[in-house]
C-alpha cells in the first residue's frame, strides 16, 4: 500500500520569493502553471493579492485576504496585477500609475515579495453535483479545487469535484463586500471563522447548515456572505492528502518549549489561527525562513509588512511536523485552541515506504 501519492509536493504547491526590478510585464517562475496565486509585498505595507484561474486574471480580478472588498475592488489597476499564467509560472504587469507605485503589488524596485501557489486544473468546467451548478477546477491528486457559484439565498449544496470531503473551505463573495468565511474541520460544521479579521469562531446554522462537507459537495446556509441571492462567490476547497497537506487543531501549552503538531511531512507552509479568542492569521513558509527558528511572518488579515510583526511568534519546521517556540497569542497560549493549514516540502515517507531522510 502506498504511503503517499505525492513524492514531490512542489509539483502542486510552491512558495516563491523575489526582489522587484520594475520590469513589466515580468514572468515569475513557480515551477508549474499555477491556478491559485496568493501574493504579498514583504517590506512595505500593501494588501495581499489573490488571483485564480476560474475567475481569470487582469486588473479587475484581484481579491484581498486583508480586506472585505469585492472582486476588482482594490487598486490593482493602479499598483499592478497578474495578467495571466504561463506553463512555468505567472506574468505580473504594472498598473496605470506609471510611477514608482505602478509596480507596487508585484515587482517594484527595492521591494521584496512572496507568492504562494497551488495547482488545480485550469479554468474549470460545469459541475452539477450540488443543488447549485458550479464551475470547478479540481486537482484530485493534490486534494484542491477552485469553485465558482451563484447564490440562491436558500439552503443549498455546491459541488467540489474532489471525490473526497474537504477539510477546509474558504468562501468569498465576488460581488459584495462581505467577509471571507472559512469552514475548517478543526472547528466543525456549526461555526465559521473569518480570514479578514482577528475574531474568534462564530456559530450559526446560516453558514454551513450545521452539515459537514461530503465527498462531492459542501453545504451553505442562508447567510449573505456564503449564499446571497444572485451574488457570485468563489470557494477554495482543500482536502487532506497524506504526505502533502493537513488541516487540524491543537491546544497551546504556554511554553517556549511549545506544542508539537504532527503532520507526517516536513512543512513548506503553515498558517495558524487562534479560535477561542482574538488573534491574527500567521503565515510562515520555508522560503522566507530557510532555517529554524522560523519567525518571518506576514499576517493574512493585515496589510502590514513582514518586518512589523517582530520575532515573538515563531515555530520550528521539523521533518515530520512543526513545533511552537513562543508563548504568543497567535501560536501558543496555554489552554487556547488553534487551527492550522499546512503543505509539505517533503513527505516523511515516500510512496515506496522509504523515509526521505534515507534517500
Amino acid at each position: 500500500m502506498a504511503y503517499t501519492t505525492i513524492d514531490d509536493p512542489t509539483q502542486f504547491f510552491n512558495t516563491i520569493i523575489w526582489s522587484g526590478d520594475s520590469s513589466s510585464p515580468e514572468n515569475l517562475t513557480v515551477g508549474f502553471q499555477p491556478d491559485l496565486i496568493w501574493g504579498k509585498l514583504r517590506n512595505i505595507g500593501y494588501n495581499h493579492q489573490i488571483y485564480d484561474s476560474v475567475r481569470g486574471f487582469g486588473n479587475d480580478k484581484d481579491l484581498q485576504s486583508s480586506q472585505t472588498t469585492a472582486e476588482g475592488g482594490g487598486t490593482a489597476d493602479q499598483y499592478g496585477y497578474i495578467s495571466g499564467v504561463i506553463s512555468t509560472g505567472f506574468t505580473a504587469t504594472k498598473g496605470s500609475d506609471g510611477g514608482a507605485d505602478g509596480y507596487g503589488y508585484w515587482n517594484e524596485s527595492s521591494r521584496t515579495y512572496v507568492a504562494w501557489n497551488w495547482k488545480a486544473n485550469g479554468s474549470g468546467s460545469s459541475n452539477s453535483d450540488g443543488s447549485i451548478t458550479s464551475s470547478v477546477s479540481a486537482n484530485t491528486t493534490a486534494g484542491f479545487s477552485i469553485v465558482s457559484y451563484t447564490g440562491t439565498g436558500s439552503n443549498a449544496t455546491v459541488g467540489t469535484g474532489l471525490n473526497v470531503a474537504p477539510a477546509m473551505v474558504i468562501v468569498k463573495s465576488r460581488s459584495n463586500t462581505d467577509s471571507w468565511y472559512i469552514y475548517h474541520q478543526g472547528i466543525g460544521n456549526t461555526g465559521a471563522i473569518f480570514l479578514d479579521d482577528t475574531s474568534a469562531t462564530s456559530t450559526s446554522s446560516n453558514y454551513w447548515q450545521n452539515t459537514s462537507p461530503t465527498s462531492s459537495v459542501f453545504s451553505i446556509g442562508t447567510g449573505n456572505a456564503v449564499n446571497r441571492s444572485s451574488g457570485t462567490f468563489i470557494a477554495y476547497c482543500f482536502a487532506e492528502k497524506k504526505g502533502f497537506s493537513k488541516f487540524g487543531s491543537y491546544v497551546g501549552n504556554g511554553s517556549n518549549d511549545g506544542s508539537y503538531i504532527h503532520l507526517g511531512f516536513k512543512p513548506a507552509f503553515v498558517m495558524t489561527k487562534r479560535t477561542n479568542s482574538t488573534s491574527h492569521w500567521l503565515m510562515m513558509d520555508n522560503k522566507r525562513d530557510t532555517f529554524n527558528v522560523a519567525d518571518a511572518l506576514v499576517v493574512a488579515n493585515d496589510s502590514d509588512s513582514e518586518t512589523n510583526w517582530g520575532s515573538d511568534r515563531k515555530i520550528d519546521f521539523l521533518s515530520n511536523g512543526f513545533k511552537c517556540r513562543s508563548t504568543s497569542t497567535g501560536l501558543n497560549v496555554s489552554g487556547s485552541t488553534y487551527i492550522y493549514m499546512a503543505f509539505a516540502e517533503s513527505p516523511f515517507v515516500t510512496s515506496t515506504g522509504i523515509p526521505t531522510t534515507a534517500r
